[in-house]
């Protein structure tokens, strides 16, 4: 299917009525449920219960509190993984970091170096020849133009850790089976995190989500209900509330089996730092081909993925022993220090759900249970995270009274369209690495072809061994292209391969790390926001594949533009801060950016007047020019009374050149941008506002909360 074909695909689901089925024993029936109890629990309703403890589920809860919305937590497991899994974190994911308690600071603190982790290398083996490097950092990468925050490098369950702990800060408490903090008797209050519980059934009622779930103590199974106002699916990939609801996913399944092996070795970690320090090693000899993540150099923490082909290959193929021998033969020389910690077999898929939210918009979808990409481009986290940073402030406006029901459905609205396109950047991303290896002689589809042919045709009715044999032997055929002989300058053949492979990193076409313009640059174009009037909906955007910058753009539904300001009111001191820190971090609270003129106060004077009627925070950017203001208080307290949430800032360009904020807004001065508490453009006013304000600010406040889908 063609990247078209992809996004097309899913512009043709059948919409129905969500329907909600109760599963009294899970999805999957259990023996050992037939010694069960159920017990009764004087559990209030609870806002919000979020089912997965991954880094998803864990921002959306430290969101939710920040904005004193009490919620618990669930994670069927008992203890959070240690497997490194995801660990690119993109700009806009590290903003949203910024706003939680200095935790991209943290983060920037621990991460390994930078100039140890930007390239992705490809050669016979660690030791052995390099075939081509590519660099994904650029310099204007981290001086801060356009964002004010770097990517970083840092593994998920390093982040699981520090977002554990920003929780307890919070108050939050971690409760196990085992220990004396375990909870399973106790009511629940919020601010919980329930290791060892999972949910197994659900049911909606028109006032609550009543989750049935199940854990296991002293030999027992147990089983108790939990009942709460909405329900967070957070729960990864396989996700049992996706299963549970009845939501199906649509897209490609099946794309890749790999076998992920978690390892230390600082004796290689060592060796890679002096000779060739990079994130991703491409390895391909005659013996094996492989993968290898390096997570720390400086610590020497390493997963290496390798393809993996059942029936034929099992989980036994791949033991602590022979994942050592195949970590040496892609290293090239002896280590005495490897140490395998972990072996996990997973399947590469690229899908979307169907619904993001159901249950008379009581239950959400969020992160991996929503949406399963390849890893390609690190988008799959990084996704998930502003998943939950789109859902927190529409949770918290419906719970607090703000906003109606529909506010949550514009959730879907708005984050659908943006996992089904990183789902196709990701599939094309992912193709792109395929070239390398076909380029060389090794087509990965001829292999995956091979395979079925083997499982479906023929093969499948000779004996189990005899078929792992014929795999292996057409295998090890096809790595012999991978021969000395074969690949060098001097052999007509491998001089070509050299050539294209060359010719492919030279033009960006192999995998990419860094994608500028669809991770600061993605735009809601329906949903919470109320379009410019002169707004022609465009074509649906099909994925290029190759690195674009992005350019700031002040369109609905867009990211608020980064430039840095100072606060007028800390004049003359040389403190900067960028234009996405005037957005509250602490509180559900609309920003309105306007300039110091006469029109832009009298259009604050109706949107206080407005938003205080709602009864939504509201504060009033007054964004002076660079070196217009030479003294602390310009005025806008007279010009703002009686209202008292303001604030003054000047613009600090980095040089006399460079575009005004109204400029790089594509905006006059006389305009007006009102910001949502998750920082993307709610509605803007091109050039003055003309006629009655105040029913101009009405009909805004009221489309966005989703008061005007009410009326209509």
């Amino acid at each position: 299917m063609g990247v078209s074909g992809f996004i097309k695909g899913f512009k043709l689901l059948h919409r129905t009525k969500p329907r909600i089925r109760l599963h009294p024993y899970g999805y999957i029936q259990r023996r050992d449920f037939l010694d069960t109890k159920i017990l009764n629990s004087s559990d209030s309703l609870l806002p919000v219960l979020i089912v997965g403890a991954g880094p998803v589920g864990l921002v959306l809860s430290v969101l939710l509190t920040k904005f004193g919305i009490k919620c618990t937590v669930l994670e069927k497991n008992k203890g959070f993984s240690k497997h490194p899994q995801a660990h690119f974190i993109n700009n806009r994911t590290m903003e949203v970091f910024r706003k939680l308690d200095g935790l991209a600071e943290e983060i920037q603190r621990s991460q390994p170096p930078v100039d140890l982790w930007g390239k992705f290398i490809y050669c016979t083996s660690l030791t052995g020849s390099i075939l081509g490097s590519v660099d994904h950092m650029h310099p204007q990468d981290f001086e801060k133009i356009v964002s004010p925050v770097s990517v970083a490098h840092f593994s998920q369950y390093k982040l699981t850790r520090l977002l554990v702990k920003l929780l307890e800060n919070l108050g939050f408490g971690i409760h196990t089976l085992e220990g004396p903090d375990s909870l399973d008797h106790e009511p629940l209050r919020g601010g919980e995190i329930l290791m060892g519980y999972e949910c197994v059934s659900i049911d909606t009622t028109d006032e609550c989500v009543t989750a049935t779930v199940s854990f296991s103590k002293e030999g027992k199974l147990l089983m108790r209900k939990i009942q709460s106002k909405i329900l967070i699916g957070a729960d990864g990939a396989g996700s049992m509330v996706r299963k549970l609801v009845g939501i199906d996913l649509k897209g490609e399944k099946d794309l890749q089996k790999l076998v992920s092996v978690h390892f230390w070795s600082k004796d290689l970690g060592r060796y890679l730092l002096n000779e060739r320090p990079g994130m991703l090693f491409f390895i391909f000899n005659t013996e094996v081909i492989g993968v290898i993540v390096a997570h720390d150099l400086t610590q020497g923490e390493f997963v290496l993925q390798i393809p993996f082909y059942p029936p034929q290959q099992n989980l036994e193929d791949f033991s602590p022993e022979i994942c050592k021998k195949l970590i040496l033969k892609l290293v090239g020389q002896e280590l005495s220090d490897i140490d395998v910690i972990d072996i996990k077999p997973w399947v590469m898929h690229a899908e979307v759900a169907e619904r993001f939210v159901c249950g008379n918009n009581q239950i959400m979808l969020c992160g991996d249970a929503a949406h399963r990409f390849p890893p390609a481009g690190g988008f799959g986290m990084n996704t998930g995270i502003q998943d939950a940073h789109n859902l927190a402030w529409k949770i918290a406006s419906l719970l607090n009274g703000v906003a109606p029901t529909s506010i949550l459905a514009t959730y879907e609205t708005e984050r659908k369209p943006i996992a089904v396109f990183n789902t196709a950047l990701s599939v094309q991303n992912f193709r792109a690495a395929m070239a390398v290896p076909a380029t060389l002689g090794l087509d990965p589809t001829v292999a995956n072809s091979v395979h079925q042919v083997i499982n479906k045709g023929f093969g499948s009715i000779l004996p189990s061994s005899m078929q792992k044999a014929i795999l292996d032997g057409i295998f090890s055929i096809g790595r012999s292209q991978l021969s000395e002989f074969i690949l060098n300058e001097n052999n007509p053949l491998g001089s070509s391969r050299l050539a294209k492979l060359r010719h492919i990193f030279e033009e960006g076409k192999s995998l990419q790390l860094q994608f500028p313009a669809e991770d600061l640059g993605f735009r809601y174009l329906e949903g919470a926001l109320v379009p410019d009037s002169d707004d022609v909906v465009p074509a649906p955007e099909l994925p290029t594949g190759r690195r674009r910058d992005y350019v700031p753009c002040a369109d609905p539904g867009s990211r608020l533009p980064h430039m840095k300001a100072k606060v007028l009111s800390n004049f003359p001191s040389e403190e900067t801060i960028s234009t996405l820190d005037l957005v509250s971090e602490n509180k559900v609270e609309f920003l309105l950016i306007i300039a110091p003129m006469e029109e832009s106060y009298n259009l604050a004077q109706a949107a206080f007047k407005v938003a205080e009627e709602y009864k939504v925070s509201t504060k009033v950017c007054i964004l002076w020019p660079a070196d217009s203001v030479t003294r602390v208080q310009p005025g806008s307290k007279a010009k703002l009374a009686p209202w008292k949430n303001y604030i003054d800032v000047i613009e600090v360009k980095r040089s006399l050149d460079s575009s005004s904020w109204w400029s790089t807004c594509q905006m006059t001065e006389q305009g007006a941008i009102l910001v949502r508490p998750d920082e993307h453009i709610a509605w803007r006013s091109k050039s003055r506002v003309v006629g009655d304000l105040y029913s101009k600010m009405k009909i805004v406040f009221s489309t966005v909360l989703g008061f005007e889908s009410m009326n209509s």
